[in-house]
């Protein structure tokens, strides 16, 4: 199915005390590139995120926002460490009788001597936080595809229009060309005729003249290269995929073709025809550039 690089996801996963929330939205961009936010505790599993995303997305600029909360109260924990708290004992005994001070150290002011308490942050299981984070990301990614499919699917629609529009234009240059050839020989005819008067007209010569203008206005090979342009750019859309690029070379060579078209014509419907047939080259890779 035909993808848009626009698309947006938001998926939200919990369990237990723990919930994660994971948003990511696209815009057009040439490659691949994702940006990744979300808490320090998590940039274990940044490569991991980076290839789960990949397994759903080709190009576009990325934006991931993930959020995770943990409400259990159980990340940090307090530490008693008595063999600190012993030697801070020792310790104020002997200023006791080296200086005649009196020991009035309490609990309270031994719990306030560093490292007797400490506050430490327990270790999370890693594979829980990736089950749960895992979770998020698919979900988010699958509504995300969806959005850039739903997308795709109506430039596809819009891309088949132009292309059907193009191809009418290029059967108007078919059916223009000859008529062109044609009415040059009628104009050179009565114009040897008012020159020679009564005189005989070499009608070689006029074959001849006819002959060079007809090859210099030829539009042949043109108008098949664009028609199967054309063809191939439909049938590439119809078939879907991440045809961005492919499809974006195509059009680089539609537009070489209508150039040479306009630059070989010397008539006016031709001329607008060609004109016509470049503005709807440029619509289409326009639109191209929205596709993965």
């Amino acid at each position: 199915m035909l993808k848009s690089m626009t698309g947006f996801g938001r998926c939200e996963v919990s369990e237990g005390e723990r919930k994660i929330t994971v948003e990511m939205k696209s815009v057009n961009h040439r490659y691949l590139d994702v940006t990744l936010k979300m808490p320090k505790k998590l940039n274990f599993f940044e490569s991991a995120i980076r290839a789960l995303l990949k397994e759903y997305i080709q190009r576009g600029k990325v934006d991931v926002f993930i959020t995770y909360e943990d409400l259990s109260h159980k990340s940090a924990a307090l530490s008693y460490n008595p063999a600190i708290a012993a030697q801070y004992m020792e310790y104020f005994r002997q200023m006791e009788e080296e200086f005649g001070l009196k020991n009035d150290i309490g609990v309270s002011d031994l719990a306030k001597c560093p490292e007797v308490l400490t506050l430490e942050e327990q270790q999370e299981n890693e594979e829980e936080i990736w089950n749960l984070l895992e979770q998020a990301v698919r979900g988010a990614c699958i509504k995300f595809v969806e959005t850039r499919e739903q997308e795709g699917e109506n430039l596809k629609r819009d891309l088949l229009l132009k292309l059907d529009e193009m191809l009418s234009l290029v059967a108007v240059v078919e059916e223009r060309s000859p008529e062109i050839v044609q009415e040059y020989r009628q104009k050179l005819e009565q114009k040897v005729r008012e020159l020679l008067s009564d005189s005989q007209m070499d009608e070689g010569r006029i074959a001849t003249e006819v002959t060079i203008f007809a090859d210099k206005i030829c539009v042949d090979e043109e108008t098949v290269r664009l028609k199967s342009h054309i063809e191939a750019m439909k049938t590439a859309l119809i078939a879907g995929g991440s045809i961005g690029r492919k499809l974006d070379f195509i059009a680089q060579e539609m537009n070489r073709e209508a150039n040479t078209t306009l630059s070989k014509a010397n008539d006016l419907k031709l001329s607008d025809c060609a004109i016509d047939l470049k503005t709807g080259i440029e619509k289409v890779r326009e639109q191209i550039q929205n596709l993965e």
